[in-house]
């Protein structure tokens, strides 16, 4: 009967971190570039009671064995790296990247961190940085007296000068790649850092050998489907719900052997 409680215990531990894991999907439902994330499961190890093959006293094979389960653990947590809904914005600094590859954002520490989110933003020098004022790697600094800017499918930035009718580039963005998206570590912020897991990445121009091609005045919204998303959470719910059940009647079943009587 222990085994019971303890059994559903897990079941009932796996599927609040799946609650966990849907509640956030949905509070970042209106983010820019977000990514969603799943719950992965796996089954514990299994008390072998006797196995499968085993001959009998008479000679015979048993064609099944005895197998008890233990329960559930979360296996992982794997970000979902499809693309998300794209929103028209009309800002000439909001910018969408259709097709596979991040945007490359050089943190105060030195370091590059990279995200989906083009909702770009320009700083006090001129600087052009994301909304936590990160800067865009490469850098790329906008004119004080431009008048104009645009971003070009492969990346290039140009800007109109005041007396000029043609533009004038003033830098590129370089789009990065990774072999395992899944395997970049959630920093927050909308950013990714490289692991052992994702592979180093691999830098290239947009719209060339397989990197996706830029898209101005357009945001990638996030990949969490609601109504996905809201089924999930029902069957999360029924799961735990079903689990504590397991362990009630744990409960009612040890409290019936307590109150035997000779």
């Amino acid at each position: 009967m222990m085994r019971t409680l303890w059994t559903a215990a897990t079941g009932m531990t796996a599927q609040q971190t799946n609650v966990d894991t849907i509640a956030n999907n949905l509070s970042n439902v209106n983010n820019v570039g977000f990514r969603k994330s799943r719950v992965l499961f796996d089954d514990l190890m299994y008390q072998e009671v006797r196995r499968a093959g085993a001959i009998t006293a008479a000679g015979l094979e048993h064609p099944t064995g005895i197998e008890i389960g233990l329960g559930t653990k979360v296996t992982a947590i794997q970000k979902i790296h499809s693309s998300g809904s794209f929103q028209y914005t009309g800002n000439n600094y909001d910018v969408a990247i259709e097709g596979d590859g991040y945007f490359q954002i050089a943190l105060p520490d030195g370091n590059i961190a990279y995200t989906r989110a083009g909702a770009f933003q320009v700083d006090g020098n001129g600087n052009l940085t994301t909304p936590n004022g990160y800067l865009i790697e490469p850098a790329i600094v906008i004119p004080e007296d431009s008048t104009q800017i645009s971003f070009a499918e492969d990346g290039t930035v140009s800007v109109v000068l005041p007396g000029d009718e043609e533009p004038t580039e003033i830098g590129a963005i370089e789009l990065a790649r990774f072999i395992n998206p899944s395997g970049l570590h959630a920093m927050g912020k909308n950013l990714y850092a490289v692991t052992g897991a994702s592979g180093d990445p691999q830098v290239g121009v947009p719209g060339e050998e397989g990197y996706g091609k830029l898209t101005q005045n357009i945001l990638e919204m996030s990949n969490v489907n609601l109504v996905e998303e809201m089924v999930a959470m029902i069957t999360g719910q029924r799961a735990y719900e079903i689990n504590s059940k397991a362990v009630q009647t744990g409960d009612d079943m040890l409290q019936i052997v307590n109150n035997l009587k000779r």
